[in-house]
């Protein structure tokens, strides 16, 4: 909306003139369904004379003092900001406002639950939205402490960032819950979570000897599903090891976990009342890569209470930071803390692809980005800020030692504990802990973009002996940085038809060739794997005979995480042009039956979909879409009764069924007709097979309502959505298109599932009316909406399946028009990126293998 940015020029001016020490903020939640009562009252220094401004995005103000002198609200205010003149060395300012309640995932959120009508509440305020709940100077180097008092219906639990404490009675129905103030913390990390929400207790010690409450939450009408058990059990395995690995106690005085509805994001580290998206309360079967991706998402947040909320970045250029570390150590964490030990593999298959991909887009951008305004970082929450950033922090251990890492760390936090930091004051106290001076590292791999491609140059004499083997290091043109690298060198041989590892070197890999004199000598083996254990941040290319062998027996290698690395291989030269997509989705046929990872299994079943419907060439496509339908349904009647595999053979078949290949079986697995041993069609499952019947055209909306009727849910709402945006008529794609763009009522759980209904079609041309639309839409949009639901409209409803040429010309022309928009600009060439790697896939997958 206009005026909400801020610019961090504008936050660097306010920070040298403000000092604040702390906010009341008394909060009424019982006022009616539209707007809540806010009354916030902050003491803050200030240079004499000075004039700044406090942010307050709301639906009205009633009265603004400032040092006991009321000032004029029409004057002042302009419902995003308060402004603020003349200011003492000594100021206390009182806003007295009306707030809004949001539908769309930001600021504080109010979702009626269809089931049984209660109503519950949470907030959300990252980056910039704690500003819709209550006046605050709204950046990250602000810290301040904040004491909160809610009232709110009697029988509510209400949660904040302090111990919720004994609530007094109000007025009829309703109570006042008074907080104590919180530490030290920044605003964006402040939350109020409200409503009737079923609660399971626990306590843990914590290493200093004090007594943490734990709190895991849940809607009432999700409380069946909910195994708190089990989530005590990862958070207690994840404190222990954060507080033995980084020697500092847990900072806060309790951890509530609370699992909310209509989240936009996985989680949030709000200082100890984390929120959660309740996808991950589980109300029926999900992949064992959902249940591992909660496990490492617990840690990650609770990893934040350290790294972001006791110790915070001064301004969003080093958002990167706080989220690459919580996304490396969650996965060390739960890698060596918890069952999942193959985390490691699991963050190969899922967030190295991602940063892979995010880096190889024409919007990819230093680790350390350039952060203007509050629209930059929004559009920063990508695979750089998280993934890449996570993959170098990962080679950055390799490059410095794990101890020495985890003592720099340490430091870092007892010397800078509730304050604000930069990265500069990380990389003191790594190179202090390691001796290594990190000065050409840090520019190297953080203030440059593009990822490098590392092949084995091997020469062998007649007895097939090593006598060279050279390391290529290459870039690509746009970004030619040339990196240094630590990585290992695994030599894989067949051993009673397993490929398994009888040597390994690790060293150090720098510029555009590096020998490898302790390599030479030895026999060359079947399978030369660089980047053995996945240390570095590199695409790895396979030498010919190599790759040979792990074409032939990939299923064989018994490494998970080497085999997820020559998946990787693979797929990403199939995205670059260099691998036919037709070979690849041979190999996936081939082979992914025998595979035990549930993520890798998850992302190559993707990465085919993807492959046959938008890599294969274009008069091959409806054939590859079947092929890969027919084995998809083989290999489900073929696995484990009751297995993962199973289960994501049958869902992946699901969405791929609609486009001709086994409709009748996927409408008798839906009616029951058709079973396989194991699997159960429970809810969500049903809403799948249902959508792909729509998708299919093989149901509507009289299947819809059925459903839906027994299934009235928050979750069966929005599969609704979805499903009746995926029908197949020129009327149900103009339906779904007047429900986003003519009106703005949907809330964003809606909006993003519409969306997905939108652009899933059997038959492109469908979308194709709705190209011009498409971009006339994106400026009033963007200008309109909030940025939550903005950018699900603008990447959601971009009619990839086309995936032509008249798209890429017409995506061209109006970035050619726009040029002042940077943030929207960006997601839109990002979509175009996706159709221009398809038009060279396509080539390739044109010619002869």
């Amino acid at each position: 909306m206009p005026g909400e940015n801020l610019t961090r020029s504008e936050a660097e001016e306010r920070a040298a003139l403000v000092t604040v020490h702390d906010y009341d903020v008394v909060l009424d939640v019982t006022t009616g369904p539209e707007v809540f009562k806010t009354t916030t009252t902050v003491r803050f220094d200030a240079t004499a004379g000075a004039s700044t401004f406090i942010d307050a995005i709301t639906a009205a103000v009633h009265r603004v003092t400032l040092n006991g002198v009321d000032l004029d609200p029409a004057q002042v205010s302009d419902g995003v900001r308060i402004q603020l003149s003349n200011l003492a060395a000594q100021n206390e300012l009182v806003v007295e406002a009306d707030g809004t309640y949001m539908n769309t995932g930001e600021g504080l959120h109010r979702f009626v639950d269809p089931v049984d009508g209660e109503v519950y509440l949470y907030t959300q305020f990252e980056v910039p939205d704690s500003r819709r709940m209550f006046a605050v100077f709204e950046q990250p180097d602000l810290k301040a402490s904040f004491r909160f008092t809610v009232t709110a219906p009697a029988h509510w639990e209400v949660v904040s960032n302090s111990p919720t404490p004994e609530p007094a009675d109000a007025h009829e129905g309703a109570k006042t819950w008074a907080f104590e103030p919180t530490q030290r913390i920044s605003s964006y990390i402040t939350a109020l979570i409200a409503g009737p929400y079923a609660v399971v207790r626990d306590e843990l010690t914590s290493s200093d000897g004090r007594v943490i409450p734990l709190g895991v939450f849940s809607r009432k009408s999700l409380s069946q599903y909910l195994d708190a058990d089990y989530v005590f059990q990862k958070t207690k395995q994840g404190f222990e090891y954060f507080e033995a690995k980084f020697g500092v106690p847990y900072p806060f005085p309790k951890y509530d976990q609370l699992f909310v509805p209509e989240y936009n994001a996985g989680a949030m580290e709000n200082a100890g009342a984390v929120t959660f998206t309740e996808a991950y309360v589980f109300r029926s079967k999900v992949t064992d890569a959902i249940r591992e991706r909660r496990v490492v998402t617990i840690l990650h947040e609770l990893a934040h209470m350290w790294f972001g909320d006791l110790v915070t970045m001064k301004w969003w250029n080093d958002l990167w930071l706080n989220e690459s570390f919580a996304e490396w150590a969650s996965t060390i964490a739960t890698a060596e803390a918890t069952e999942w030990t193959e985390a490691w593999t699991t963050f190969n298959s899922m967030e190295k692809s991602w940063a892979y991909r995010q880096d190889q887009l024409p919007s990819t951008h230093p680790i350390v980005a350039t952060i203007n305004d509050l629209e930059d970082v929004l559009v920063n929450f990508d695979g750089i800020t998280y993934a890449k950033g996570g993959s170098v922090l990962k080679q950055l251990v390799a490059w410095v030692g794990i101890d020495a890492f985890f003592a720099g760390v340490s430091a870092y936090f007892q010397k800078h504990q509730w304050g604000n930091t930069t990265l500069a004051d990380l990389l003191v106290e790594l190179e202090a802990a390691s001796g290594r001076d990190l000065t050409e590292w840090s520019e190297l791999w953080l203030e440059t973009s593009g990822v490098n491609t590392l092949r084995p140059e091997i020469e062998t004499d007649a007895e097939g002996r090593i006598t060279a083997f050279t390391v290529l290091q290459s870039a690509p043109a746009d970004y030619p940085t040339i990196r240094p690298h630590r990585l290992a060198i695994g030599f894989y041989n067949l051993v009673d038809g397993k490929l398994v590892r009888d040597h390994r070197v690790e060293l150090d890999v720098d510029g555009e060739r590096t020998e490898v004199a302790e390599l030479v000598g030895l026999a060359r083996p079947a399978l030369v794997l660089l980047n053995d254990d996945d240390l570095a941040y590199a695409k790895i290319r396979l030498d010919d005979a190599s790759h040979g062998v792990a074409l032939a027996n990939l299923s064989e290698i018994e490494d998970p995480l080497a085999r997820a690395l020559v998946w990787s291989s693979v797929w990403d030269a199939t995205r670059d042009g260099e691998t036919r997509a037709s070979d690849y989705l041979a190999l996936v046929l081939g082979n992914i039956a025998s595979e035990t990872e549930s993520t890798t299994l998850r992302i190559v079943l993707a990465n085919a979909a993807l492959a046959a419907g938008a890599y294969t060439e274009p008069s091959r496509q409806a054939d590859a879409l079947r092929a890969v339908a027919d084995g998809f349904w083989r290999l489900a009647q073929e696995a484990e009764a009751g297995s993962d595999a199973q289960f994501q053979f049958v869902t992946n078949f699901a969405g791929l069924a609609e486009h001709g290949s086994h409709v009748d079986d996927l409408a008798g697995l839906f009616a029951g007709t058709v079973r396989l041993d194991g699997l159960e069609i429970d809810a969500d499952l049903g809403w799948r097979l249902l959508i792909a019947l729509v998708a299919s055209g093989r149901a509507g909306d009289a299947e819809i309502d059925a459903r839906l009727a027994d299934d009235n849910t928050a979750t069966g709402q929005q599969s609704a959505a979805h499903a009746r945006a995926a029908i197949q008529t020129v009327e149900g794609k103009e339906r779904a298109w007047a429900s986003l763009i003519d009106v703005d009522t949907a809330t964003n759980t809606i909006v993003r599932e519409s969306a997905a209904g939108f652009v899933r079609t059997t038959d492109p041309a469908l979308l194709e009316s709705f190209v011009e639309r498409y971009f006339a839409m994106l400026e009033p949009v963007w200008e309109s909406r909030s940025y939550a639901i903005a950018e699900k409209l603008v990447d959601g409803l971009y009619p990839s399946p086309l995936a032509n040429r008249g798209l890429a010309d017409a995506s061209r022309a109006w970035l050619d028009a726009h040029p002042d928009v940077p943030a929207l600009r960006r997601l839109v060439i990002e979509r175009l990126a996706g159709v221009d790697r398809a038009l060279v896939a396509q080539e390739r997958d044109a010619q002869q293998a």
